[in-house]
C-alpha cells in the first residue's frame, strides 16, 4: 500500500472510533427523550446494558473471524451491521424493537473498536508511527465525546431523538467504503485451530440470562428469575470447562494464574462498574430533577471528556516518580470524589456541582485507563499480550453491562416504592414524561416536587453502588500496592 493508501484507511478507521465515541455520549444525552416518547423508563437499564453485552459478546468473535476472513471484510461487515442497528434504532416505534436494535448495533460495535487496532498492527510496522496513530485515535474519540452531548442535545431540541441514530449511518457507510476501495490486505494462512463455537455459545447464552435476570428482579415471577440464573451458571460453569480442552479459547484460563493480571481485571470490572453510573445517569439527574434541556442536560458530560484526556496523558509523567499502583491510586481516589459529591448533594443540587463531579470523572477515568492498560500488557506473559489486551476490554464491556442492569434494577425498585406511596396520584408515565424537559411540562406542577423526590431517591442509591464499588476497588489497590511494596522489600 502507498502512502496516500495508508492516510486514507487510517483516516477511515478513525471514523469507526468516533461513532462509538458518539453513540456513547449522544444517547446518554438522548435517553430522557427516548423514554418520555415510548414511556420505558423500566426498560433504561436494557437499552444501556444490551448494546454493552453485544459488544462484549462480539468483541473475541470479530478477531477470530478477521484472521479466517481476513480484516478488511471482517470490519466491513461489523460497520454494515452497526450501521442497520443505528437506522432501525432510529425507526424503533417501542422499547422493545429499539433494545434489539441496539443489540445489532452493539455486536457490530464488538468489531468496530477491536478491528482496527489489528488493522494499524498491519499498516505501521514502525511502533513509533503506530504510537502517534494511536495518538489519534484517542483524540477522535475525546473530540467525539465533547462533541456527542452537543449535538444529541441539539438534534433532540431542534428534531427528535431518532435523528440521533440516523447520525451515525452516513459515516459508518463511508467508512466501509472507503476500506474496501484503499485497504489491500495481504492474503495470511488461515489458523488450523478450529473456533471455538461452543465457548462462544455459552458466553453468549449466560451472559444474556443473566441479564435477563437481574432486570427482572421484581417485575415478574421469582421462579422464571431463579430459572435464568440457573440457566446462567450452568452455561458460565461449562464455559470454564470447555476451554480447559478448546484449541483456540475465547478465554483462556492461564490469564487466571498471574496474581498481578488477576488484580488487573478486577480494577477494570469495578472503575469501569463505578464509572457507568455518572455517564449514563448524571444526564438524566439534571434534566429530571433541574428541568433543563437536553443540550444542557449533555454539556454534563463535557468536562469529563477534556479531563479524561488530561488524566490519560499525566499517566507517563507520574510513572516517572510513582509506580504503577500508586498512579492507579491516584486514578481511583479521584474518581472516588466523583461519587462522593453525587451522594452528598440533595435533590436541589446546582448544576455546577454535577459539572465539578463530572472533571473529577474524567480525570480518575483516564487516568486509570492509561495505567491499567499498560500495566496489563507488562504483566501479562509476551506470548498473551494480545489474548490479554482483549480480554482486559472484555472485561471492562462486561462489567458495564452487567452494572447497567444493576443500576436499572435499582431505579426500578425506587420508581415502584415512590409510585406505590403516592396512593394512586403518580403513575409511571408520569415519571417517564419527568425525565425529558419538554414533556415533563404536561405534569401537574403540585405533584413536581414528589415526583422528583422520586426519581432522586433512585439516582442516589445509583451513586451510592458507585461509591461502594469504587470503596472496593481502593482496598484491592491497597492490597495489591502492600503486595508490591514487599516484592520490592525482598529484592
Amino acid at each position: 500500500m502507498n502512502k496516500k493508501n495508508v492516510i486514507i484507511v487510517t483516516a477511515a478507521l478513525l471514523l469507526s472510533n468516533a461513532m462509538s465515541g458518539l453513540d456513547n455520549t449522544i444517547v446518554n444525552t438522548a435517553l430522557p427523550a427516548i423514554i418520555a416518547d415510548l414511556h420505558g423508563l423500566e426498560l433504561m437499564g436494557w437499552i444501556v446494558a444490551i448494546f454493552l453485552l453485544g459488544t462484549a459478546v462480539s468483541t473475541p468473535l470479530w478477531s477470530k473471524l478477521g484472521e479466517r476472513l481476513g480484516n478488511r471484510r471482517a470490519y466491513q461487515f461489523s460497520a454494515l451491521l452497526f450501521v442497520l442497528g443505528s437506522l432501525l434504532q432510529g425507526l424503533a416505534p417501542n422499547m422493545v424493537t429499539l433494545i434489539v436494535a441496539r443489540a445489532v448495533a452493539g455486536i457490530g460495535n464488538g468489531g468496530m473498536i477491536s478491528l482496527p487496532y489489528i488493522i494499524y498492527a498491519q499498516l505501521y510496522a514502525n511502533p513509533r508511527k503506530r504510537m502517534q496513530v494511536l495518538g489519534l485515535v484517542s483524540a477522535s474519540y475525546s473530540t467525539a465525546t465533547i462533541i456527542g452531548p452537543l449535538v444529541g442535545g441539539a438534534i433532540v431540541d431542534t428534531w427528535s431523538w431518532h435523528w440521533v441514530f440516523y447520525l451515525n449511518v452516513p459515516i459508518g457507510l463511508v467508512s466501509a467504503v472507503l476500506v474496501q476501495l484503499f485497504f489491500h490486505e495481504q492474503r495470511q494462512t488461515p489458523r488450523a485451530a478450529k473456533v471455538d463455537y461452543l465457548g462462544a455459545t455459552l458466553l453468549t447464552v449466560g451472559l444474556i440470562a443473566l441479564l435477563a435476570a437481574i432486570e427482572m428482579i421484581g417485575s415478574t415471577g421469582s421462579a422464571f428469575v431463579i430459572g435464568l440464573l440457573v440457566l446462567a451458571l450452568l452455561c458460565l460453569g461449562g464455559l470454564t470447562q470447555v476451554e480447559k480442552h478448546a484449541a483456540d479459547p475465547i478465554i483462556p484460563g492461564r490469564l487466571f494464574k498471574d496474581p498481578a493480571l488477576v488484580v488487573d481485571f478486577v480494577l477494570f470490572a469495578l472503575i469501569w462498574g463505578a464509572f457507568m453510573g455518572f455517564i449514563v445517569y448524571a444526564p438524566m439527574w439534571v434534566q429530571a430533577l433541574l428541568g433543563v434541556s437536553a443540550l444542557i442536560g449533555g454539556c454534563t458530560q463535557i468536562p469529563g471528556s477534556f479531563t479524561n484526556f488530561l488524566g490519560s496523558g499525566s499517566s507517563a509523567p507520574l510513572r516517572r516518580r510513582l509506580s504503577p499502583q500508586q498512579v492507579i491510586l491516584i486514578g481511583v481516589l479521584t474518581l472516588s470524589v466523583t461519587f462522593l459529591i453525587m451522594v452528598l448533594v440533595n435533590v436541589h443540587a446546582p448544576y455546577w456541582a454535577i459539572l465539578v463531579a463530572g472533571i473529577f470523572q474524567g480525570y480518575g477515568n483516564g487516568l486509570c485507563f492509561s495505567e491499567l492498560q499498560v500495566k496489563v500488557q507488562t504483566d501479562a506473559a509476551k506470548p498473551d499480550v494480545p489474548v490479554a489486551t482483549s480480554f482486559s476490554f472484555l472485561i471492562r464491556m462486561l462489567s458495564q453491562t452487567l452494572t447497567a442492569a444493576v443500576y436499572g434494577l435499582l431505579m426500578n425498585h425506587a420508581l415502584r416504592q415512590g409510585v406505590a406511596a403516592s396512593a394512586g396520584r403518580i403513575t409511571i408515565k408520569m415519571m417517564n414524561n419527568l425525565s425529558n424537559a419538554q414533556s415533563n411540562r404536561t405534569l401537574p406542577q403540585a405533584l413536581l416536587p414528589q415526583m422528583r423526590a422520586i426519581m432522586y431517591t433512585g439516582l442516589h442509591h445509583i451513586m451510592g453502588l458507585g461509591l461502594a464499588l469504587m470503596a472496593c476497588a481502593l482496598v484491592v489497590n491497597l492490597w495489591a500496592l502492600r503486595r508490591e511494596r514487599m516484592r520490592l522489600a525482598k529484592r
